[in-house]
């Protein structure tokens, strides 16, 4: 078979197939990617670990932080204690909500590619059609979240100056934090 072909029957198994947690399976959160095709990993009830990803969806899918996957538990695993059997998408998901089998420690949290709650008005903007534009944009889950606050007319050019340093200083914090993190389970 052919790397095409099997990118197509993987893929297309992913997509269409609708896989609901058998025995021992698990339903994680990606927390983050740490490289050789392993992810960190938590579970409903917080427990981090690592899982690998197999070499059939190596290449050929994808997955970032946020998402959601089944994993089968390594009984012989120190570090990587599980493998990632099956990538859930959004109608997956939805499936297995309707089986009752979704963890209730997930079913608050909001899916990658979800809308942007809570959008900023653009100023100047009155017409109703343009201020749903805001509305469309996407989170990106590869980078860490960081709230923006708005400034006031009224604050000095030096006050703006310090807030956008503090945040590109909160933001190198949380890409240490999220390296760190991965270096200790390796």
């Amino acid at each position: 078979m052919s790397k095409t072909t099997k990118r197509k029957y993987v893929a297309q198994e992913v997509l269409d197939a609708y896989i609901v947690p058998q025995n021992e399976e698990l339903v994680v959160k990606v927390l983050s990617s740490c490289g050789n095709n392993l992810h960190q990993v938590e579970t409903c009830k917080g427990e981090k670990f690592l899982a690998s990803m197999p070499t059939k969806f190596r290449k050929n899918l994808w997955i970032k932080r946020g998402d959601f996957v089944i994993a089968e538990p390594i009984k012989e695993g120190g570090k990587v204690k599980a493998e990632i059997v099956h990538i859930l998408y959004k109608q997956n998901i939805e499936h297995i909500k309707q089986e009752g089998k979704w963890p209730e420690e997930f079913k608050e949290e909001a899916r990658p590619g979800d809308l942007i709650q809570g959008c900023r008005e653009v100023p100047g903007d009155s017409d109703d059609s343009d201020s749903d534009s805001d509305k469309d944009l996407f989170v990106n889950t590869n980078r860490p979240q960081i709230a923006v606050t708005g400034h006031s007319s009224d604050s000095s050019d030096e006050s703006e100056d310090s807030d956008a340093t503090s945040d590109e200083g909160d933001q190198v914090e949380a890409e240490k934090r999220d390296a760190n993190e991965c270096g200790e389970e390796k």
